[in-house]
This record gives C-alpha cells, sequence and structure tokens, in this order.
C-alpha cells in the first residue's frame, strides 16, 4: 500500500469499505467479522493502530509479531472463517514514528461465514444477515450469477399468459425488424426461443419462468407469484405531505412501461432542446431510459415496490437492487452488470430498451439537456436515480378523453370570455343589455377558441396513441378520442410531424421528432 494512498484512507474516515481498529496489543475479536463482511460485499480496508477519530496510535511493536501470527492462523481455521481465506497484512510505518497494520480483503468469489454467521456491510457497520432470506439470497446471486426471473414454476402453463399481448409484443418487433425471425413463430416458440420455458431442475419439470410471467402474464398469474410486485408513480409538487397525483401499477411489465411513460408525459413539459442542429424530446428520452431501467434491471425477488417520484426539482427513482458495488457511480468508470436477461432481451427484441451499459449514458445526456445539470446514480441494495429539473419542466395533466376534452375547452372558453370581454363590457354595458352582449361575444369568440383547443388536444391525443400503437387504425383513433373519423382524417392531413409508411395492414404511423 503506498503511503499516499493509506493517509488518504485515514483522512476520509470510516465508510462502508474502510474500518479503522485501535488495537494497540491485540486483534479485536470483531475484526474477523469484518473480514467476513468486506469479502460477501465488495472488499475493503482494515487499519489497526487507528482510532475512530481518525487519530494514528499505532500498534506497540512488541506486540506486532504475535498480532500477525495469531490473525494468519485464524483466517485459515475453517472453524473461524469458513471457507478460509488467503490474506497478507502489512506493516507500515506512518511518519518515522508510528507502526500501523493495514489488511485489504479482496471481494469473494463465494459466500463467507465467521462463526457459522453470514456476514455482510452496509454503511452502518457489519449486520448478521443468517436469519434474512432475502438478503442471504441476494448474497449469493451475487456471488454465483444467477437470475431470480429464471426461476421455474413447473405448475403455471401458458394459459397463465396473455396471448393478446404476446401477438402484440410479436408485431412490435416484425414491425421495427424486417424479416424477424418471430414472424413466423408461434406464440409458445417465442417464449421458448427467449427463454421463457426452462426446465426446473429439482422436478425436471417444464414451466413458465418468473420472466414469462412478469411480461405476459395475466394480472391474477402475476399476483400468485409476485404478490408484492408494485411500481407507485408519485406526483407531488404543491401536496408534499401525500401527492397530487398517483398511479399503482400492478400489471404486466410491457403495460407497465407504457403506462410509466404516460405518467412522466402528463406531469412533464416537452421543453424546446436542440441536439446539435435537430430538435428533440429530451423529456421522452429520460423517461424512455429510466422506466425501462426500473423494470428490466429491478431485484424481483424483493417485495420492496418500485417508487417513481416527479417533485418539484426532481424525479426520484428508487428500485430494488442486486448490488455490485456501493456508493455513487462514475460514468466514465462504472461497470454494468446484466440484472435480468430474459427481461431485457424483450425489451430490446421491440425498442423499450438498447444494449447494456447504454441507457446510463443517455440519461446523462438527456438530462444535461432537459435541465442543463447532471443525474445522479446510487449503487445499493435500493438503486437510487436523481434527475434534476429546470423551473420549466413540470405540467400540468391533460388526459386525453372526450368528456374531459370538453371541459377543457369550456374552461378555455371561459377563461377567454371573461379575461378579454367581461370586465370591459360590465363596465359600459347596462345589467338590461349585459346578458345579450355576452351571448353574441361568445358566440364570435367560442367558435375559434373551441376549434383551436380541440384541434390542439387532438393532436397531442393522435401522437399519443401513435407512440402507443405504430399500426393503429383510424378507425381505432377515431373510437379512442370520441372524435368522427372524419375530423381524425382531416386533422392527420394538417399534421406535419407524422407520416404514415407502408401501406395497408403492413403500414405503420410514424413521428418525426
Amino acid at each position: 500500500m503506498d503511503i499516499k494512498d493509506l493517509k488518504l484512507i485515514i483522512k476520509n474516515g470510516e465508510k462502508i469499505d474502510v474500518e479503522f481498529k485501535k488495537a494497540k496489543n491485540s486483534i479485536n475479536k470483531d475484526v474477523y467479522n469484518t473480514i467476513c463482511s468486506f469479502n460477501n460485499r465488495n472488499g475493503g480496508h482494515i487499519i489497526l493502530g487507528v482510532n475512530d477519530d481518525r487519530k494514528i496510535e499505532g500498534v506497540s511493536p512488541e506486540s506486532i509479531d504475535k498480532m500477525i501470527k495469531e490473525f494468519t492462523t485464524m483466517i485459515n481455521n475453517s472453524n473461524k472463517i469458513n471457507p478460509p481465506i488467503y490474506i497478507i497484512p502489512e506493516i507500515i510505518e506512518i511518519n518515522n514514528k508510528e507502526k500501523i497494520i493495514y489488511i485489504r480483503v479482496p471481494e469473494g468469489e463465494q459466500v463467507r461465514r465467521c462463526n457459522g454467521i453470514i456476514w455482510d456491510r452496509n454503511y452502518d457497520g457489519n449486520i448478521n444477515i443468517s436469519n434474512n432470506e432475502e438478503l442471504v439470497y441476494k448474497l449469493y446471486a451475487r456471488k454465483q450469477g444467477s437470475y431470480y426471473v429464471n426461476k421455474v414454476y413447473p405448475g403455471l402453463n401458458v394459459d397463465f399468459l396473455d396471448f393478446d399481448l404476446i401477438k402484440r409484443v410479436q408485431k412490435m418487433a416484425t414491425i421495427r425488424t424486417k424479416n424477424h425471425p418471430w414472424s413466423m413463430m408461434t406464440e409458445e416458440e417465442i417464449l421458448r426461443s427467449s427463454g421463457l420455458i426452462l426446465t426446473d431442475m429439482e422436478t425436471y419439470k417444464e414451466g413458465l419462468t418468473l420472466a414469462a410471467i412478469l411480461l405476459f402474464g395475466k394480472d391474477t398469474s402475476i399476483m400468485s407469484v409476485a404478490p408484492g410486485f408494485k411500481t407507485d408513480a408519485i406526483y407531488k409538487v404543491e401536496n408534499i405531505d401525500r401527492y397530487d397525483d398517483r398511479d399503482v401499477i400492478i400489471t404486466n411489465l410491457i403495460d407497465s412501461y407504457y403506462r410509466l411513460i404516460e405518467f412522466g408525459r402528463k406531469h412533464l413539459n416537452d421543453i424546446f432542446v436542440l441536439d446539435g442542429v435537430q430538435r428533440i424530446s429530451a423529456r421522452d428520452g429520460i423517461l424512455r431510459e429510466v422506466v425501462s431501467n426500473i423494470l428490466a434491471h429491478r431485484d424481483y425477488s424483493s417485495g420492496l415496490p418500485t417508487r417513481f417520484i416527479i417533485e418539484k426539482d426532481r424525479i426520484y427513482i428508487e428500485n430494488s437492487n442486486i448490488a455490485h458495488g456501493s456508493g455513487k457511480l462514475n460514468l466514465e468508470k462504472f461497470q454494468p452488470f446484466p440484472k435480468n436477461p430474459p427481461i431485457s432481451k424483450i425489451f430490446r427484441e421491440i425498442g423499450l430498451a438498447d444494449e447494456l451499459g447504454s441507457g446510463m449514458r443517455n440519461t446523462y445526456k438527456y438530462t444535461k439537456l432537459y435541465s442543463g445539470e447532471a443525474p445522479s446514480f446510487e449503487e445499493g441494495d435500493i438503486f437510487k436515480t436523481i434527475i434534476p429539473l429546470s423551473s420549466n419542466a413540470l405540467s400540468k395533466s391533460v388526459i386525453l378523453d372526450r368528456e374531459v376534452v370538453q371541459e377543457v375547452v369550456q374552461e378555455v372558453v371561459q377563461d377567454d370570455v371573461q379575461d378579454d370581454v367581461q370586465d370591459d363590457v360590465q363596465e359600459v354595458v347596462q345589467d338590461d343589455v349585459q346578458d345579450d352582449v355576452q351571448d353574441d361575444v361568445q358566440d364570435d369568440v367560442q367558435d375559434d377558441v373551441q376549434d383551436d383547443a380541440q384541434e390542439e388536444i387532438l393532436e397531442d391525443a393522435i401522437i399519443a396513441l401513435i407512440r402507443k400503437d405504430k399500426s393503429i387504425s383510424r378507425a381505432k383513433m377515431a373510437e379512442e378520442t370520441g372524435f368522427s373519423i372524419k375530423t381524425i382524417e382531416r386533422r392527420l392531413k394538417k399534421m406535419d410531424n407524422i407520416r404514415f409508411v407502408g401501406s395497408g395492414y403492413s403500414g405503420y404511423w410514424e413521428i418525426i421528432e
């Protein structure tokens, strides 16, 4: 260990991977617990001869040999640490005065116990997780590279899945990629080719995996295998004690994706942003990356719900995670690890996600464009993401429903009439003619205002429907919005930000960003 690096470690104090022990004449018994917890987590540094206040007191020179011998014996004793661990302590002299013992504990490739106890590490110190089934599973999963979503349910067959959803996903993939292999497959063949039907190695029976049920399961099927599965989308700006709006999402991952995206669009403005000379939707870019990360990288062995919170100055996300490190991630140095490959594969095939590792960089890019600030990512058993928001990012929601459209239009009409006409009318017109004047004004103004408002909201509705289903028909647009097919067709002709590619049933809509 370089003396400069050692002094820096001491200066920065104790944390999740650093622990100091006074240890003047003997080794504290809990040092071995710390060795076990560091090895089970991400490795760490133990320094003997430094107290909790970072003061270097040193180890007694007469005791050093005895302490080193005792340490070596204990870590190689399987009754103490199992499996034994090979570590060589270093004796380092500080400022030509005090001697300390430095112990570098590596990250282990297998789970270790100290005195029969499984120790893990967090910011509060060493924790005994032996009786915590969830934390023990996470620890073994980190060491073995296993994936909880590959858990097989031999008693569940394809009847527990939503076949219409599988067909929808198949269509999305074939529209996105010409001659996609899925185009010629049955629903069951798609599941098998994606590793969503596997053999349980205990019973040797085939069954659906947890990933298959999360992706394509009926809601009742999902709740039967993952009763704690929930994504909580919250908007709290005015009512910060509770919330202003909320969507508790308990459904398949495909529909969960679109509901989270729409929740974000509902409350965030699509600020005008240029990437070079091209206008892009940085808002949609952020939402796509963080939402796909929430769903594809979540630790589904945990019952902790995912929280997606839009606040006045930030988007804050908490997601259960199988950690491969701790603390804030550095964009230049972080190493991505696959979390749920079967889910990520489906998301990539239908364009909801990109290759592993691209999400964090894309989120950084879009956040800088959207708010001028950098996002924050913190690794741990709870993965935390913070997206800073500028003052003009928040938006009042527009619900694309026929009745609500009419209410919005009426509000616009009333506001325009009241603001532009009513005050002046009341000052110059007598009470006996005021109603007639207001009627005339409303007749003149309302048509224009209502037409403009309806067209603008209808255009937003069409864009939202196309984002949800690129193959949507004009008749379906009319059914969803409550407008006539002729009105839809007239509006489509006026919209220069969309176009129809191809023809007939094989064609699809394309949004020109």
